[in-house]
């Protein structure tokens, strides 16, 4: 094809000889060290030879943006340092001087040469692995004696590091609220005072964490206490009488029994573990069990039926109170009274690690201990009759607790005293009720009602059934008149009633000068009205 413009004649192509390739190529080699030496000069950093070389023959090919492609690389890594130096003084200023510390290295700036690397490789560390501290040495191995080595390495249990660093590893184990800060990284040793002294505090940190501050704490599903007993349960959690509060242990028609961990009064320790007795406030059953305070001298005091609900509760509390007291004065098995506030009993609890004895008749009881539990309940009747002069009145398996081999007696606030004008009747109901469940039990040669009840009071009535119950009756009738024409016969005076009677007479006088109400209730009618 011809061309208008003439003929082209092209250059003729040299051949290119094998020595001057390579010659070539060495010198764009000679040409990259140099580019990479004038680079680390500028940036003072050393940098990988074999990363630089990538990095700067990439896209240089054309002489005209070699030079700038550099400085704008060389400027970037200024501005990265910088960025890298702030993130560091930030990460100083923001962690201080805390033991836990955090990191920033994930804000820093990476090199270019890694950013589109594969992630790290990370090795798997077991599921059960944990970073062994300074504090967890091997402990020396003591023998009897509590020595441990020979010569000069010989020590013994009492060793002040060893102490200290078993007293640091047990810090570690305070609640998690409880800031024992990082001891990792330092071989801490804590001495014994120090260590008993944080022990204390992280006690006392932890009971006031469970002091109770609002009352809905308190409320019940079964409604057994009213904002008024709440505050009072509040105000003895918070004056250390009781530790704490833990639930509701059982629920009865007139109670809920509370377990809770004892304090101190008065300066001495109460038991470990305590029962709550609280009696309901809106149970108006009370009012049907005059029989029970009607006829007692301790209580006659009192007109049963004009006073209000609550009052009368209080009472069935004190009624409580002083027969528990004078069991136990005769070494009975049964709770021992604590505390009597109003309606609200503090006793000793009958059981471990907040689990009650069982009743008896939920205990899983051999034939021998049902023989052994059938003898002790005779010989705790007749203790009551004759020593104590009380009367349980509602004594069953319900009302009797089988713990550590012994029959524990409960509920007593419905006992009564022996000239009670109904003493022997509640007494024939109880023998009828314990010889019951005894003979289902499957006890040899049980007593019937009638033959427990002669042997229990030492009397001898004959009959059975109606014609027994109509001879105990008459009993009490004429040992009622008898007690009405001459009240010092068969009547034990004893001390603590003697005194708490003296004491309630006493504080009834001074009220009445002074013009005051013993019942709270009536006092806020009166301002009320």
């Amino acid at each position: 094809m011809s061309s208008p413009w003439g003929k082209v004649t092209s250059a003729p192509v040299a051949p290119c000889s094998l020595e001057e390739v390579m010659s070539e190529q060495l010198a764009a080699d000679l040409q990259a060290k140099a580019d990479l030496t004038e680079w680390e000069f500028i940036s003072g950093a050393e940098v990988d030879p074999e990363i630089n070389l990538v990095t700067l023959t990439a896209g240089m090919s054309s002489e005209e943006t070699k030079n700038d492609q550099m400085l704008a690389q060389i400027l970037q890594m200024e501005f990265d340092k910088e960025y890298d130096k702030e993130v560091k003084a930030k990460e100083k200023k923001y962690n201080g001087e805390s033991k836990v510390s955090l990191s920033f290295e994930n804000y820093r700036t990476l090199h270019p040469a890694y950013r589109d690397d594969e992630d790290e490789i990370v090795p798997q560390l077991d599921d059960d692995y944990e970073v062994e501290m300074k504090w967890d040495k091997k402990t020396p191995t003591f023998n009897h004696q509590g020595v441990s080595g020979k010569g000069k390495d010989m020590i013994t249990k009492h060793d002040s590091s060893v102490c200290g660093r078993r007293n640091a590893s047990r810090m570690m184990e305070f609640p998690p609220e409880f800031e024992v800060g990082d001891g990792e990284g330092m071989d801490m040793k804590l001495p014994n005072h120090v260590y008993n002294k944080l022990k204390l505090h992280s006690i006392a940190e932890n009971k006031r964490s469970q002091r109770l501050h609002e009352k809905k704490e308190f409320s019940t599903a079964e409604q057994a206490m009213d904002p008024r007993t709440r505050l009072m349960l509040y105000k003895m959690v918070n004056s250390l009488v009781l530790d704490s509060i833990s639930g509701s242990i059982s629920t009865g028609k007139e109670s809920v029994v509370f377990h809770a961990f004892g304090g101190e009064i008065a300066g001495e320790a109460m038991p470990k573990e305590v029962a709550i007795k609280v009696f309901k406030t809106t149970l108006n059953e009370f009012k049907n069990r005059e029989k029970y305070i009607h006829g007692d001298h301790r209580f006659s005091k009192d007109d049963f039926k004009k006073q209000n609900p609550r009052k009368i509760i209080k009472m069935w509390a004190m009624k409580e109170t002083a027969n528990l007291n004078r069991m136990k004065k005769f070494g009975l098995p049964c709770p021992v009274v604590q505390v009597q506030k109003m309606h609200v009993l503090v006793m000793s609890f009958i059981g471990e690690d907040q689990k009650p004895a069982p009743k008896l008749k939920d205990a899983l009881m051999s034939g021998a201990d049902l023989e052994d539990a059938y003898n002790q309940t005779l010989e705790f009747m007749k203790t009551m009759q004759h020593k104590c002069n009380l009367v349980h009145a509602d004594l069953s398996e319900y009302n009797m607790l089988w713990w550590k081999d012994k029959v524990w007696v409960i509920d007593v606030s419905q006992a009564v005293d022996t000239t009670h004008p109904l003493a022997m009747e509640f007494l024939h109901r109880d023998c009828t009720n314990v010889s019951k469940f005894f003979h289902s039990g499957g006890v040899h040669k049980v007593m019937s009602p009638e033959e427990m009840f002669n042997h229990v009071t030492g009397l001898d009535i004959s009959g059975e059934g109606a014609d027994f119950i109509s001879q105990v009756r008459r009993y009490d009738t004429e040992k009622s008149e008898e007690y009405l024409l001459c009240p010092t016969t068969d009547r034990k005076h004893f001390a603590f009633d003697f005194f708490f009677d003296k004491s309630q007479q006493e504080r009834q006088e001074a009220l009445k000068e002074v013009g005051f109400s013993d019942s709270e209730e009536e006092d806020i009618e009166k301002e009320e009205n």
